[in-house]
């Protein structure tokens, strides 16, 4: 029934329930906002959030898409009317009212640009008229300096321009320098690794390729399909080493790289050269960066192998070791004096392994200083050179 006391009993315990759960959630939602401390703590909080969100947008320098983004974040930081983020040669973001004063933003940071001094301007330099200005009268331009270059500028619109806003712009500019410091430094590095790949590059051509012809033309009389052979092999190789697009690579293409310079190798040098292989099929896919193993196979064969009397073995090693691609390269050859390794991979010396030390750079560079080669060696006893990359590389593409 249903005005009988066993259901009127039940809507009472249904409602309470429901409202032991809004106030228990109440509470919790209070005490997670008191657990930030005093009204300080949680301005600082918001501060370091919003600079934490425009940074990010920022990191790839000074560009509209970024700049749009990292404006709605500074305009909160300022507490002002309007933000705008330009460069040296326009206006790239405006957020909040007063767009109709973008047009002219240019013509008034002029001066900032140039002579890289803070500027404030009031309504009549600003020469407003129209309603959609809101309560914007003043404005605060503070320039971007990277290094000793200006290289845009942030402009703060409010009602007035106290000594507040101006600090707290200037800084704001001072803020977004340093994320264009970070992008540029970024930036640097890549065309650092691109150099140091043009440098591997050029180390492959004067002494392989010279080699390579060499062991080629040997065979023209006495065995033209075996030089036939060679020339495709020797066109494939160099065509990847020489290629033009990609930093990264796979590790099956290193691999096939590898067996195509081991094939020119042996036809210079015999059966001298000896060669096994070890990959573990699951890690073939993995991304390593480009021309980071040949290097190596390399030193292996000119340092480890070529000064060495009768034949000598390479034992190439590719295993999952976790979220690892662990890859070993090991030669038997007349090894390498340690502490003459340490200080040429530390750039102390300049030596005939710079090879080695490109490929440790290289790896330093991406995946950190704890990703650096592993080498064992001494002198007579062989080299062992063990390198660890992960292989789930989202940000990387083969």
């Amino acid at each position: 029934m249903p005005d009988s006391p066993l259901y009127s009993a039940a809507a009472v315990a249904v409602i309470a329930l429901a409202v032991a759960v809004v106030v228990a959630v109440g509470l919790k939602v209070l005490r997670s906002f008191r657990e930030l401390g005093t009204d300080a703590e949680r301005a600082t909080y918001n501060t370091l959030h919003a600079a934490s969100k425009a940074g990010r947008h920022l990191r790839t320098g000074l560009n509209p898409a970024g700049a749009a983004k990292a404006s709605r974040q500074l305009r909160t930081l300022l507490g002002c009317d309007a933000l705008a983020i330009l460069d040296v040669s326009g206006v790239l973001a405006w957020d909040g009212t007063a767009e109709e004063l973008r047009p002219g933003l240019m013509g008034l940071a002029a001066d900032v640009l140039s002579n890289g001094r803070t500027q404030v301007f009031n309504a009549a330099d600003l020469q407003l008229r129209s309603p959609k200005s809101g309560s914007v009268a003043a404005a605060v331009v503070a320039p971007v300096r990277a290094g000793s270059r200006v290289v845009g500028a942030v402009a703060a619109f409010a009602p007035q321009a106290g000594a507040g806003l101006v600090r707290a712009t200037t800084e704001v500019a001072d803020w977004v320098a340093a994320q264009v410091e970070l992008a540029e430094l970024d930036a640097s590095r890549t065309l650092l690794m691109e150099a140091e790949v043009r440098a591997l590059r050029a180390q492959i051509s004067p002494h392989f390729i010279y080699n390579s012809l060499n062991a080629i033309a040997s065979f023209i009389n006495t065995d033209p399909a075996r030089a036939r052979e060679l020339v495709v092999e020797f066109a494939d190789f160099t065509r990847y080493s020489f290629r033009r697009h990609g930093d990264f690579t796979t590790l099956a293409e290193e691999l096939r790289c590898i067996d195509r310079y081991l094939l020119l190798e042996r036809a210079r040098f015999g059966e001298r050269v000896q060669v096994s292989l070890r990959i573990a099929p699951e890690v073939l896919s993995t991304v390593i960066p480009f021309l980071s193993l040949q290097p190596l196979v390399e030193n292996a064969v000119r340092h480890g192998l070529e000064a060495k009397e009768g034949p000598g073995h390479i034992t190439i090693s590719a295993n999952d070791s976790g979220a690892f691609a662990e890859v070993t390269i090991e030669d038997d050859g007349v090894g390498m004096d340690p502490v003459q390794l340490q200080s040429m991979l530390a750039g102390h010396l300049d030596g005939e392994h710079v090879g080695l030390r490109n490929v440790d750079a290289r790896l330093r560079q991406v995946y950190g200083d704890e990703h650096g080669l592993v080498i064992e060696t001494a002198p007579g006893e062989g080299t062992l050179i063990t390198m660890r990359v992960p292989k789930s590389q989202p940000d990387h593409d083969a």
